[in-house]
């Protein structure tokens, strides 16, 4: 299939930069037995079934954007540059790649400085990006962290505002646990401690998998054959129990819905013949149309960017014809987009297969 397959016009005016509050008060675009339905997502304790099962990312967002400088003694006496830093995923001997920009106004050896307590040093460089060791490691960088960074916002948001503490709340799920991702699982922005409360009452059950969300989510598809296309890894694990719990769920005729495209694609990674595995390790997954669902029986999701690796996702689910007619819907009732947006409820039509 080509890129062109998966565009739509979206109007600027669409793409949310704060999120609905409360979290559950947002849109709900429901698509069920080929009709839509435009819902909140307060409604999904009355959409869902007692003995359905979400399965939901744990994952933790990390405050990954640091500002800091470059100082140096030279001829001129001393200098420095402003610095840009987005840590990206950790490596071994507690070091991280990173991308720093500019790039070129930094040398290996030197000291990126954020604050009076934190600092990086330039290791190395590969391919565009860096590689940094921070003066802290464990709880103590965690902290630090904490205070001197900023929560790594999408691109289309940053470009228009830049991230402030309530990010910090925003910008994170109610249940994030698992500290070690640069972006966020946003289908899960949704959910708040009422409305969990509510789905428990209503007999729908939850497991928890973590994928470490990379900043390779963003990342254009640059090839118009999609077959072409390399997807970025990322590291995920699906516990004993999860798997135990969510192969039960089946074997009982509950659905299985991971509530975002990170955990759909881990635990389609974790399958094998049509049972779910305990798994841990990186996957690099692209599920486009033609794809094979094993485990994931709907998906609770955002609204998606033009030619995006997610719009192939959502595609392969439901139909290339069908995903266009609910994004056309959804702009047509101007539903809104991408991280802080609006959400779906895609539950494909089985009854025809």
């Amino acid at each position: 299939m080509k890129l062109s397959d998966f565009d739509f016009d979206l109007p600027d005016d669409l793409i949310a930069l704060r999120p609905a509050q409360p979290r559950r008060s947002s849109r709900l675009l429901l698509a069920q037995d080929k009709q839509l339905h435009d819902r909140h997502v307060f409604d999904l304790p009355d959409i869902l079934q007692p003995g359905d099962r979400l399965v939901l990312n744990d994952t933790k967002v990390l405050p990954a954007r640091l500002f800091g400088a470059r100082h140096r003694e030279g001829p001129a006496g001393p200098t420095s540059a402003k610095i840009d830093v987005t840590l990206l995923e950790p490596r071994a001997d507690h070091r991280w790649s990173a991308l720093v920009k500019p790039l070129k106004k930094i040398r290996d050896g030197e000291d990126i400085v954020f604050s009076d307590a934190l600092s990086a040093r330039v290791i190395g460089r590969d391919d565009g990006q860096a590689v940094l060791e921070f003066n802290h490691t464990g709880a103590d960088f965690d902290a630090l962290l904490q205070s001197t960074g900023a929560m790594p916002l999408p691109p289309y948001i940053a470009a228009k505002r830049p991230a402030d503490e309530q990010d910090k709340q925003d910008y994170q799920t109610y249940w994030a646990k698992n500290m070690g991702a640069v972006a966020a699982p946003t289908a899960s922005l949704h959910f708040d401690e009422e409305l969990i409360a509510a789905l428990e009452a209503r007999g729908v059950n939850f497991s928890y998998v973590t994928l470490h969300v990379g900043a390779g989510t963003f990342l254009p598809v640059k090839v118009d054959d999609i077959s072409e296309h390399k997807m970025h890894a990322e590291w995920g694990e699906v516990s004993d129990q999860a798997a135990s719990e969510i192969n039960a769920t089946r074997d009982a005729g509950g659905r299985i819905i991971p509530v975002g495209t990170t955990a759909l694609r881990l635990i389609e990674s974790a399958a094998t013949s049509g049972r779910l595995q305990a798994w841990q390790g990186e996957t690099d997954i692209f599920i486009t149309p033609g794809f094979a669902f094993q485990i994931a029986d709907g998906l609770m999701t955002n609204f998606h960017l033009p030619k995006s690796t997610l719009m192939m996702l959502v595609s392969a689910l439901m139909g290339v014809a069908e995903i266009k007619e609910i994004y056309a819907h959804a702009i047509a009732e101007k539903y809104r987009f991408f991280s802080y947006g609006d959400s779906s409820l895609l539950l494909p039509d089985t009854t025809s297969s």
